[in-house]
């Protein structure tokens, strides 16, 4: 039988090596380097954008439109809503560009308004992006290098918060905790893909696809039907089902840590963003289970990104670790020390560059550590709550927030076998 010291030990090994694993794979990690003689050139991208066009969203929406264009790609496809499709027409016809073509769907939903854009796109290569980025204008070639491999699928691409100027305490704060998720991410994802080649998700915020992918007749109903629990058609969680179909399918997966290639954008830098937050941990938990328990291909494909990503969203509670490990920890002041220091270095260490750059946001790691105990509660809530997709951070984002989840009906279910069955005998 185990002693307490040996169980004590393999749980922090099993709390720590990814830590240490990915602290050193993100030193070692380079984005792959422009070619020499590139195939791909910013003529072979169309770039999608889904946007409601409301309020305060439309400066926000000029400056991205703005800055794409900025990359000289072929085409820009801006998908809004019905309701404001003529004053972003306007918008549009302001810019005096043939560049920008504007389309509608009924009702916000992003799957829908991507779905619609897809069999108009006639370039090799197909950018998704949100409408509250801003583009530097190196991106298009960083993003496209990988793509020269056929067996390069999709290209995520590191992301930083675009700061607010003369922010109040509570905006700073916030915004603080906005600019350490974004940054936490770019470290899980950098050091994850150098080690197997996965990544928690592409992000949808800006990611690149071949239109091979999209445009597949399998692809599109799986795209539009996809299930969640046997129970419902799930229309939310639209970059994380692109990502696990890359995955099922056998293509790899670049993410381009670079500072050509850093994509800036915007997150709520009020309460709301605990809703994002919370929004967040439901569409982890939704894919996460299906990659790990439905699909399965992350066990065997990316066995290192399933335990350092994938499986924390089933262990990763930081209060009950970090109290656990100090109640069971050796009192021997060579091991407690060392342990202390090792938890207390956790906190910090994927977020030197930030400091560097940012020295007074050293002030707010206090913040920081006691914001990571509090989103267990945020994320248990979001397990408890796996049924509920509402935005409930954007204007409008919520109309038909029950598209987003539908409860299936037999027949239903049997259409969709009949058609997986027709796919298959047709593959």
């Amino acid at each position: 039988m185990l002693s307490d010291h040996a169980v004590f030990f393999a749980f922090l090994a099993y709390r720590y090596l990814r830590l240490i694993v990915n602290v050193v794979a993100f030193l070692l990690i380079r984005p792959i380097p422009l070619p020499e003689h590139p195939q791909l050139t910013p003529k072979d991208v169309t770039v999608v954008i889904s946007s409601l066009g409301l309020g305060k969203d439309r400066d926000e929406l000029w400056d991205t439109v703005q800055g794409i264009l900025a990359t000289e790609p072929l085409q820009v496809i801006l998908v809004t809503i019905d309701e404001n499709l003529e004053q972003v027409k306007r918008m549009v016809k302001s810019l005096a560009t043939p560049k920008v073509r504007v389309m509608s769907v009924a009702q916000p939903n992003k799957r829908r308004q991507m779905v619609q854009a897809i069999p108009e796109i006639r370039t090799s290569i197909t950018i998704f992006a949100d409408d509250d980025v801003k583009w530097p204008r190196t991106l298009l070639p960083w993003m496209l290098a990988p793509l020269e491999d056929q067996q390069y699928g999709g290209v995520g691409t590191n992301q930083r918060l675009r700061r607010a100027e003369d922010p109040t305490i509570l905006q700073r704060i916030w915004g603080f905790l906005g600019a350490m998720y974004l940054l936490r991410r770019n470290f899980d994802c950098a050091a994850c893909n150098y080690m197997d080649g996965g990544l928690p998700c592409l992000s949808g915020r800006t990611v690149a696809y071949r239109t091979k992918i999209l445009s597949d007749d399998a692809f599109i109903y799986g795209f539009t039907h996809e299930e969640w629990n046997s129970e419902y058609q799930l229309n939310a969680d639209d970059d994380n089902f692109i990502t696990r179909w890359l995955v099922s399918h056998d293509y790899k997966i670049a993410f381009q840590y670079h500072r050509q290639a850093e994509v800036e954008t915007t997150l709520e830098d009020n309460p709301k963003f605990l809703k994002q937050c919370a929004r967040w941990s439901r569409s982890n938990w939704r894919s996460n289970i299906t990659s790990m328990f439905v699909e399965r291909h992350i066990w065997r494909q990316q066995p290192w990104s399933t335990y350092a990503v994938h499986l924390t969203t089933l262990t990763h509670w930081a209060l009950l670790w970090d109290v656990c490990l100090l109640y069971f920890c050796p009192k021997d002041r060579w091991v407690f020390i060392p342990v202390v220091a090792l938890m207390s270095t956790s906190k910090w260490i994927k977020f030197v560059g930030h400091f560097i750059r940012f020295p007074m946001d050293v002030l707010l790691l206090p913040v920081l550590v006691l914001f990571g105990y509090f989103h267990g509660v945020i994320k248990l809530y979001a397990g408890c709550t796996l049924h509920v997709t509402a935005w409930g951070s954007r204007d409008g984002a919520d109309t038909n927030d029950a598209d987003r989840m539908i409860h299936l009906t037999q027949a239903d279910r049997d259409t969709s076998a009949e058609f997986k069955a027709l796919l298959r005998s047709t593959q």
